[in-house]
């Protein structure tokens, strides 16, 4: 989903490029649009039949040549019925990222500050193939007082036959969309501090700037470079408007904009196809820079009051478009033209509060352990997040290693949804939290990260897959300090294919083998030096980049950390599927999510029910693999098959023997290449090796399952079946070594395992009338002995 605001309220026609004539066509109604001074007779608009009121209402079916003319005629209905209008939400085209649908609201709608009501009135208005905008939603009825109007607060177009001249101009009271805060003398500084663009006196006949155009300027963000090149324009003696602007075809995000002369083109009498322009480019660092411009102009240059003057209206609409359609009055500055947001953009539809604190307090009703929580900043609600009950005893239970799941952020989006993902004994996917996310900001990310630790009793996770983000980067490093943050591989395969694209297949082989295979620091300081080297890549930025982050995303420094096993060249499956995804609209939002969840936990069931009464086959002799067997869920017990029968074709080889130590070779047969060290200590139970699969994934490797035979050894060390990997996962609470001897851990560990066992008996006893006896029973028998032991 995304926001943007097109034209804004204007304070009289001139304002407008165009007058607009409405004439009936049919079952439409089309309104046209001229230039100034080329509007038809008045007579030709005919609204007799549109009751005592004269008010032209708009009804499913209306036609507009564009979205802005349809704002323009709902904006003159509603001071004409007492209410104002705000741009509502947009939708995207799925193929090519353009707008396809708007709304536009009354001002009262949704509740983000105290005077809106969440007023449900709008009209919705869609793109046809024609390239016609037709309204296909309108709500009429208020759920609030509506205003006085007068006649001289609205068009003509609205009014009964009227004998006003054709040349006439009516005068539209509206307050302005931008109040001005204060003006000062100089303009201040950029908030970068790289461009300071001060008004210089005349020193000759035209004004100049402090600061010149010129290739490689950068910016904080394209707000910043768009109020340079205001000024910068407005010193010279010419207005400005927005221009093109491109996407990445990865993940739809804006990655280069044009701001172009106002006399560009030539759809309007008063343009000249100028060809002056700058344009700026998104950086690997998020900043953006000066890329191409012209500075030279077809046309005289404009008096610098005259400039000035006209050159607001577009300030005011490309910060429309940068905040998402807000209240105007309620997010900027003005600062002798200098426009500074005072709020944080919400790229949440006002409509979807309401909707979900109604499904939230359904949930509440029936599950005691439901938690949501909104984050509030200057009294407007901005992110969303939500758990049951059933999510947070999951996380008590497998939130040792989460996905921070915000694949949204791949595609133009209609819901900035974002998931906290685990992996259950089974090896599937399980939801540990959701969220809506209101703005890509590190202080959207600390909050959701706090909210979300505190739903969870506090217990960090041991490591977190997320994207790469700086903002997100120093959310995890503030409220997740100790946990290992590893970069998502979609982000990575995104870059590599922005960055490497153009390098051979050679490079590519000899890339995955220094990131894949490499065992060692060593190993892979090397390899990666002598591949920058063979291939010139030296001074790549991005590479550099990379290679200081190395720890979150080259396995090599990842496999000492546990990640449940999650694979590092595998895209992990979205959580819910098919089901739901980024482009779900909000009135199935609830019902897709509900319906994606109850399917993930039916698997999960069958899954449990699978564990408990199929026996895999066993494929050796061996007690060990009996032991695990009866232990590890069918799923778990796979992949420690797998290790066991691989382990007969290794060799092992002492290789050190000195006290307390010993040390073997393990490598395979055939194949010298493919080997590990294990190292064993005095006590049996000591072991390890360096291909880190236990500390990575928790189950024993097939190395050190060969040195077990080596010794004799029957079964595998207690110590060395994770109690999340066995059949009783979810029963009890795992043991004081695994839980690091947290007191704080261990009492929310015994809070949810109780409170789920208790769950159980309530749904079971609830079935009926005799089991609700024995429920009962079996529940009081059990407070009697727990009052007892007291």
């Amino acid at each position: 989903m995304g926001m943007e605001s097109s034209s804004t309220h204007f304070t009289n026609i001139r304002s407008l490029d165009t007058d607009c004539k409405i004439e009936d066509s049919g079952n439409n109604l089309v309104i046209e649009a001229y230039p100034l001074g080329m509007m038809p007779p008045m007579n030709a608009v005919d609204t007799e039949d549109e009751g005592e009121s004269g008010v032209l209402e708009p009804y499913v079916g209306l036609e507009f040549d564009s979205a802005d003319v349809a704002r323009d005629f709902y904006t003159l209905y509603a001071a004409r019925m007492g209410f104002k209008v705000r741009t509502g939400q947009l939708y995207r085209s799925r193929t090519d990222g353009s707008v396809s649908s708007r709304r536009f609201v009354c001002s009262k709608e949704g509740f983000q500050i105290s005077s809106r009501t969440g007023c449900p009135a709008l009209i919705r208005v869609q793109r046809r193939d024609s390239g016609k905008w037709v309204v296909d939603l309108f709500l009429k009825d208020h759920n609030h007082g509506l205003g006085s109007s007068t006649e001289e607060n609205h068009s003509p177009i609205f009014q009964k036959k009227s004998s006003m001249p054709t040349n006439s101009v009516v005068e539209v009271s509206h307050r302005p969309k931008v109040k001005l805060i204060k003006a000062i003398e100089d303009k201040p500084p950029c908030p970068s501090g790289v461009i300071t663009a001060k008004r210089l006196k005349r020193g000759g006949d035209e004004m100049q700037s402090e600061v010149d155009l010129s290739a490689g300027l950068e910016f904080n963000s394209a707000n910043e470079a768009y109020q340079f090149y205001h000024a910068y324009a407005e010193n010279a003696g010419f207005r400005i408007r927005i221009g093109q602007l491109f996407r990445s075809k990865l993940d739809g995000s804006i990655t280069s904009r044009r701001f172009v002369c106002s006399k560009e083109g030539f759809q309007h009498p008063s343009r000249v196809g100028c060809g002056a322009y700058m344009r700026i480019k998104r950086q690997d660092s998020g900043r953006w820079a000066v890329d191409r411009f012209d500075k030279n102009h077809n046309h005289e240059f404009e008096s610098h009051l005259e400039v000035q003057k006209k050159n607001l209206f577009s300030s005011k609409k490309f910060i429309e478009e940068e905040i998402g359609g807000l209240e105007i009055e309620d997010i900027v500055d003005i600062n002798n033209g200098n426009l500074v947001k005072r709020h944080r953009e919400n790229h949440i539809g006002s409509d979807w509060y309401s909707v979900l604190f109604d499904y939230f307090q359904t949930k509440q009703a029936e599950d005691t352990g439901f938690f949501y929580a909104v984050e509030v900043d200057n009294g407007n609600c901005m992110s969303i997040f939500w758990a049951d009950g059933r999510s947070r005893f999951s996380c008590s239970q497998f939130g040792d290693a989460i996905i921070f799941d915000t694949s949204y952020r791949k595609s133009i989006y209609l819901v900035p949804f974002a998931a906290f993902i685990g992996i259950n004994h089974h090896k599937q996917p399980v939801l540990l939290g959701c969220a809506l996310v209101a703005d890509e900001s590190e202080k959207s990310f600390t909050w959701l990260f706090q909210t979300w630790l505190r739903a969870m009793s506090g217990r960090r996770p041991l490591s977190i897959i997320a994207d790469q983000d700086d903002v997100i980067q120093q959310a995890i490093m503030q409220v997740l300090p100790g946990t290992h943050h590893r970069f998502s591989l979609w982000q990575i395969k995104a870059k590599e294919s922005e960055h490497l694209s153009v390098m051979n297949g050679s490079f590519k082989y000899e890339y995955e083998k220094c990131i894949y295979q490499c065992q060692t620091a060593n190993e892979f300081e090397t390899a990666w030096n002598a591949l920058l080297s063979r291939y010139g890549l030296k001074d790549n930025a991005w590479l550099k980049a990379m290679y200081e982050k190395r720890r979150s995303w080259v396995p090599l420094y990842l496999r000492a950390t546990f990640f449940a096993g999650i694979p590092f060249n595998e895209s992990i499956e979205s959580f819910f599927g098919a089901h739901f995804n980024a482009q779900t609209p909000l009135k199935e939002f609830v019902s897709q999510y509900e319906r994606g969840l109850e399917r993930r936990r039916e698997e999960e069931i069958k899954e449990d029910f699978n564990s408990f009464n199929l026996k895999p086959y066993l494929q050796t002799k061996e007690p060990l693999e009996e032991q695990c067997r009866r232990l590890y869920t069918l799923n778990t017990f796979r992949v420690f098959q797998k290790e066991l029968l691989q382990s007969y074709s290794y060799l092992g080889f002492k290789i050190y023997d000195e006290g307390a130590i010993i040390r073997y070779l393990v490598r395979k047969c055939g194949n010298d290449d493919e080997k590990s060290i294990v190292t064993v200590g005095a006590a049996i139970p000591e072991v390890g090796c360096s291909c880190r699969m236990f500390e990575f994934e928790g189950i024993l490797c097939r190395h050190v399952l060969r040195v077990f035979q080596i010794l004799d050894i029957k079964e595998v060390p207690h110590c060395y079946i994770l109690r999340r990997w066995t059949r009783n996962a979810e029963y009890g609470i795992p043991c004081e070594s695994e839980l690091g001897g947290n007191p704080q851990e261990l009492k929310a560990l015994m809070v949810w395992s109780l409170r789920e066992a208790a769950c159980k008996y309530i749904e079971a006893g609830a079935t009926s009338l005799e089991k609700h006896k024995l429920a009962y029973e079996i529940m009081r028998e059990g407070g009697r002995k727990l009052c007892w032991q007291r």
